[in-house]
């Protein structure tokens, strides 16, 4: 990235300060009449560059501190700041279980300065329980939170997705069952005891019957997308496909597997992301088998992603 579009916009940009930008421009102060250079001001003291200006905004966000006032007695911190494709003349307040609906050709747009930024697509039908607590009843949910992780949540007939700081896209059909995909960083999809973990880049379908299902990437080959639809749909015998497709990458789909497996494919699936990740030696097959927690934290932090202790961190202290 080019220093010059920090200082005046002049060189290439950068993504993630363009996506930074977009996610803040609804705050942007009215210009005012130029009366000194950009430079200028920042050498005086008076205006941060715009590299340590969103440095401070991740900060902040990032230990949960904000200077927003608190909504009025029933109404909830999220605003309605676009319908139909139109900015909002006055940011309209979204009252605590309060229910939102879109028609076929419209969608909504609402924004909590503390939270973060959804749309709602069309034909969707959303409730507002709290600040940091929606249900999307039926429909598609687009998220950009910047809140703290594990502090917003939106419910659904058939999972519930917690936030670990992410942009993702929330659907769900007319029977209650859904997909989640991740666009950056994590989402927790839970039901009960049962929970997935998705990472940016891949995506889980939920089911009204049976909740979260096993996450995939989204460019896993074609054979184990479908295998995987088949076991989920108690086809056991679409396991040994689902192995041979799999790649080192859809070790993630199979430690979620480690734990779903029948008993007596278990052994199948352990020998097999043995093959494609590299075990620290504390981890005995026949622990993993009987689904010991230890060896199956320690088979979660051999993947590379986050390690087991990240994420049991949020799920300990997360409370609805």
């Amino acid at each position: 990235m080019s220093e010059r579009y920090l200082w005046d916009r002049s060189g290439p940009p950068d993504p993630e300060i363009e996506r930074l930008e977009r996610a803040l421009a609804p705050l942007r102060l009215p210009p005012a009449a130029p009366v000194r250079s950009r430079r200028a001001l920042v050498r005086a003291g008076r205006v941060w560059p715009l590299r340590w200006a969103a440095a401070a905004c991740l900060a902040l966000a990032a230990i949960g501190l904000t200077r927003v006032a608190a909504p009025p007695a029933g109404n909830t911190s999220w605003q309605v700041v676009r319908a139909g494709g139109q900015a909002a003349a006055v940011s309209s307040p979204v009252r605590s279980g309060q229910t939102l609906r879109t028609g076929a050709g419209a969608g909504l747009t609402l924004r909590a300065d503390e939270v973060g930024q959804i749309d709602l697509g069309p034909d969707s039908e959303l409730r507002a329980s709290t600040n940091r607590r929606l249900l999307l009843r039926r429909g598609m949910l687009h998220a950009f939170i910047w809140a703290p992780p594990r502090q917003f949540v939106v419910d659904t007939p058939s999972a519930r997705a917690v936030d670990l700081g992410c942009e993702y896209t929330l659907t769900v059909n007319g029977s209650g069952d859904g997909m989640l995909r991740v666009a950056m960083g994590w989402v927790a999809f839970q039901f009960g005891n049962q929970e997935s973990f998705i990472p940016a880049g891949a995506a889980c379908v939920t089911r009204r019957a049976q909740g979260p299902g096993i996450p995939f990437y989204e460019d896993a080959p074609e054979t184990l997308r479908a295998a995987l639809d088949r076991f989920e749909r108690g086809d056991s015998a679409a396991l040994d496909g689902l192995l041979a497709a799999a790649r080192p990458r859809d070790a993630l789909t199979l430690w979620h597997l480690l734990t779903r497996a029948p008993a007596r494919g278990r052994g199948r699936v352990f020998d097999r992301f043995a093959q494609l990740v590299p075990l620290p030696a504390q981890v005995s097959r026949e622990a993993a088998l009987r689904n010991d927690a230890r060896a199956i934290d320690l088979c979660w932090d051999a993947l590379g992603l986050q390690n087991a202790q990240w994420w049991r961190g949020w799920e300990r202290n997360w409370t609805p």
